[in-house]
C-alpha cells in the first residue's frame, strides 16, 4: 500500500480527491495540506510515497515544492491541475503523472498504477543501496572514511574558501560559509545558499572531502547540512531528529548520523 499525501489549495478539490483515493485499496491517504510550506513540513514528518501536487498556488508553487524537497525524503510526484501548460514542466522532473482537474475516475487509477509500478522499481534500487551500506559497515569505517581512502592526493587545499560552479560557459564562485545545505541527485548536488540553489556536477564523496568537517556533515545518505545554520534540533517519540534550520528548511537526520551529528550540540 502506497501512503499518499494530498496537497491542494482548493479545499473542495482536496476533500474530492482524499474520498476517491480512499476508495482504491492500493492507497492510505496520510494527511492533506493546502499550501507548499505545510507540504514540506508534512513530507518530513509523514514519509509519504506518493504525492498529488497542485501546481498553482498562492506563496509557493508545486514545481518550487518540488525543489525544495530533501532528496533522501523525496517521494513519487502526481502534479493534479486545471491547466495542461505544465505538462512538459512536469515530466521534465520524472513526475510519475499529470492529471487534470477534474480528475477522471480512470486516469486516477492509471496514476496509481503507474505509482505502484514505479515504486517497485525504487525498491529493487533501494536494496543495492542497503547491500553496499551493509559492505561498508563490515570494513567498521563510514563512507566519508573509506573515501578519503581511495582519494588521490590533490593539489588545492582539501578545504577550499568558495566552490566554483559550472554552467555552461559561466563560472559561478559560491563562498562556502553561505552554503545552508546540500542533497544530492544522482551525479549532480544540489547547494542551497541564501535562497538559491546551484546545480554542481560532482558527486557527495567528492564533495563532502573538500568541505570542512568541523562545519559541514552528513545528516542523511544524501545530505549535508552546514552545522552553523542549525538553529534547533527537535526529537520525536520514534528517536528520530530533524533539524530546522536559520533559513527555515527542516531536514531529517537518519539514524546512523544521530550520534556523530549530536556532538557538535553538546
Amino acid at each position: 500500500m502506497l501512503k499518499a499525501l494530498i496537497v491542494d489549495d482548493e479545499e473542495l478539490a482536496c476533500k474530492g480527491l482524499k474520498m476517491r483515493l480512499e476508495e482504491i485499496d492500493q492507497v492510505e491517504v496520510v494527511g492533506t495540506c493546502s499550501n507548499g510550506k505545510e507540504a514540506l513540513a508534512a513530507i518530513v514528518e509523514k514519509e509519504p510515497d506518493l504525492v498529488f501536487l497542485d501546481i498553482q498556488m498562492p506563496g509557493m508553487n508545486g514545481f518550487e515544492v518540488v525543489r525544495e524537497i530533501q532528496v533522501d525524503l523525496m517521494p513519487m510526484i502526481v502534479f493534479v491541475t486545471a491547466y495542461d501548460e505544465y505538462a512538459v514542466d512536469a515530466f521534465k522532473i520524472h513526475a510519475v503523472d499529470y492529471l487534470l482537474k477534474p480528475v477522471e475516475e480512470e486516469r486516477l487509477r492509471e496514476a496509481v498504477e503507474r505509482a505502484m509500478q514505479t515504486h517497485a522499481q525504487l525498491s529493487a534500487m533501494d536494496e543495492k543501496q542497503r547491500l553496499l551500506e551493509m559492505m561498508v559497515s563490515m570494513t567498521g569505517k563510514s563512507e566519508a572514511a573509506i573515501g578519503e581512502l581511495l582519494e588521490t592526493d590533490e593539489q588545492e587545499s582539501p578545504h577550499p574558501d568558495r566552490l566554483a560552479i559550472k554552467d555552461g560557459s559561466t563560472t559561478t564562485f559560491v563562498p562556502v560559509r553561505d552554503i545552508d545545505w546540500i542533497d544530492a541527485a544522482g551525479d549532480y548536488m544540489c547547494i542551497h545558499v541564501q535562497g538559491e540553489t546551484h546545480i554542481m556536477r560532482t558527486t557527495m564523496k567528492e564533495l563532502e572531502a573538500k568541505l570542512d568537517p568541523a562545519t559541514f556533515q552528513r545528516v542523511h545518505r544524501s545530505t549535508i547540512v552546514n552545522l552553523q545554520r542549525v538553529e534547533k534540533v527537535s526529537s520525536h517519540i520514534n528517536g528520530e531528529y530533524h533539524l530546522i534550520l536559520s533559513c527555515g528548511s527542516s531536514l531529517k537526520m537518519s539514524r546512523s548520523y544521530k550520534d556523530k551529528v549530536k556532538h557538535f550540540f553538546q
